[in-house]
Order: structure tokens, then C-alpha cells, then sequence
């Protein structure tokens, strides 16, 4: 099996290189490549790519996910989540490839407190959600061979992420203010790639599970039960560390103004992904726990 891997140095793109090397032959791209076009402001380039690499599966990694930033910069976001995924979509089909993409529970309009399936009404609230709704459909209409995981919260023990900032502020201040009315399952890009990789091997066989899946781990939580979480799991792991927070005060979204709005509601039901491919998603704490346990070992 030939596999092209685009954002490869990215949260997920890192862990993807780990859990798609055992299927095959793989190629792993980002934007600055230089053998092949890996950089999704080049839509037409990428297509080029997947037409002279041939892949039997292209997994796209990549795209604009500063939420905040992509509101002034509207074009570039939609030529990232959408144009360049219809490019690899259109070259996926011309080839026969499987083409298999990441999206967010950005593309509803976070209210309710239902876990969101699937077939759900979708409402961005964004340029973020708009674009990466834009880029599911361009999908689904060019390439029947797709797989598209929306996900949401999603971290690493590679890089910045929620977790880290928390114990450095945590380090530094007697009192932290987190946001306690936003709902959702912190996900390791460690779990979004092995669950990639088992689906892949099955989609192989049986073409009829391609479509929309949700991908995140089991649970729900608030970012301020998730800061509380991981500053006492960080005192558990590492009683020495110098943490000097007292107080972890709730507060709602309306105290933190972004340029973007957030969905209060990021609970994703992932019910259809375990039926199909005969999954169990682990406890979002196990995974934090087991990221923590390696950010502080």
C-alpha cells in the first residue's frame, strides 16, 4: 500500500507518521517539501502530487485551524479547509485513492447539550466552521473512497497545547480563571491517529464504511474540570513540581472575548465510528493522564 501523508509535523500529522508506517510505503509531506508539493495554498501543485505519487490512500493532515485569525483572513482559511481539500479530492478520484481528512465540531452551532451525530443540522458559528464544513462537502461530492473524522479538542504531548499552558500559568499564579460553560472530550492526536490507521486497513476491504465519522474520546468535560484535572494529576505524577495555584475559578465564555465565536456544546456522539469498525474510545482522562505522565517524566 502507498500512502501520501500531507502536515506531517503537525499534532496529528506527528502521531500519523508513527501509526501508518507498519501499512505500507509512506510519503510525508508538509508545506515545505520540496521533492513534492505538500502546501495546501498550492491546491493545484497538490493535485500534481497525488496524480505523479499514485497513492492508495492520501491522508490530509493539514489546514488553517487558528480559529481566530482565520476571521481576518477569510480567503486563506477557505483556500486551506476547502479548495486545496477539493483539489486532493478530485486527484484522489482521478487515481482511485482513498482520500481521508480531518474536520471539527466547529461546523454546528454549538447550542443544546446533545452530543451531535453525524447527520446532525449543521450552523457554523465561524470562518474556522465554515470553511472546514465547505471542505467535508467538496469531499464527499468529488471522491466516494473518503473517510472525513471530525474531532474536537485535540492535543499532544508535541508542541503547545491546553494541558502545558495550564501548569505554566499554574506555576506562576495563585489564582487561574477557566472558562466552565463550554462542553467537549479533550482527544489525543495519539488516538485520532491509531483509530485512522485501524480504519484504513478496514476501509480496504469494505468500501462501503467510507463517510462521516466522529472521533473523539469517550466522556465529557468543561476546560475548568479539565484544568482542574490536570493540575492534580501533575501534583500526583510530580509532587515536587513547584505549583503555587490555590484557587481555579469558573468562569463563563463571555469573560474570555475572541474574534471568533466558540460552540458552547462540542460533544460529539461517537457511536457509528464503534459500531462500524468495532471500536472502544478510551476515558478522555486516560489519555491526558498518559500525556502528562510523558510531559512531566
Amino acid at each position: 500500500m502507498k500512502i501520501l501523508l500531507l502536515g506531517k509535523n503537525g499534532q496529528v500529522g506527528w502521531e500519523l507518521q508513527r501509526s501508518l508506517a507498519p501499512l505500507g510505503e509512506l510519503l510525508a509531506l508538509d508545506r515545505h517539501s520540496t521533492d513534492f508539493c505538500g502546501d495546501l495554498s498550492q491546491p493545484a501543485r497538490l493535485a500534481q502530487t497525488v496524480l505523479a505519487y499514485r497513492p492508495d490512500v492520501v491522508v490530509n493532515a493539514a489546514a488553517h485551524t487558528a480559529v481566530d485569525k482565520a476571521q481576518s483572513e477569510p480567503e486563506l482559511a477557505r483556500c486551506l479547509n476547502a479548495t486545496a481539500p477539493a483539489a486532493l479530492a478530485h486527484a484522489a478520484a482521478e487515481v482511485g485513492a482513498w482520500l481521508v481528512h480531518y474536520s471539527t465540531d466547529y461546523v454546528f452551532n454549538g447550542q443544546g447539550e446533545t452530543p451531535w451525530q453525524e447527520g446532525s443540522a449543521t450552523g457554523p458559528l465561524s470562518v474556522y466552521g465554515q470553511t472546514k464544513l465547505e471542505g467535508e462537502q467538496a469531499i464527499a461530492a468529488a471522491c466516494a473512497k473518503h473517510l472525513i473524522f471530525r474531532t474536537s479538542w485535540v492535543y499532544a504531548a508535541r508542541g503547545a497545547n491546553f494541558a502545558k499552558t495550564m501548569l505554566r500559568l499554574a506555576a506562576e499564579r495563585e489564582r487561574l480563571s477557566v472558562i466552565d460553560d463550554q462542553h467537549g472530550a479533550p482527544t489525543g492526536a495519539d488516538l485520532i491517529a491509531d483509530v485512522t490507521a485501524h480504519a484504513i486497513r478496514r476501509v480496504m476491504h469494505q468500501a462501503e464504511l467510507a463517510g462521516i465519522y466522529h472521533l473523539v474520546a469517550a466522556g465529557e468535560t468543561t476546560w475548568h474540570a479539565y484544568a482542574s484535572h490536570v493540575v492534580a494529576q501533575a501534583r500526583l505524577i510530580k509532587p515536587e513540581l513547584a505549583l503555587t495555584v490555590k484557587d481555579i475559578a469558573p468562569v463563563p465564555t463571555t469573560s474570555f472575548p475572541t474574534p471568533a465565536q466558540r460552540p458552547l456544546n462540542s460533544r460529539l456522539r461517537t457511536h457509528k465510528l464503534r459500531q462500524a469498525f468495532g471500536l472502544v474510545l478510551p476515558p478522555w482522562q486516560q489519555g491526558v493522564d498518559r500525556m502528562l505522565a510523558e510531559v512531566l517524566g
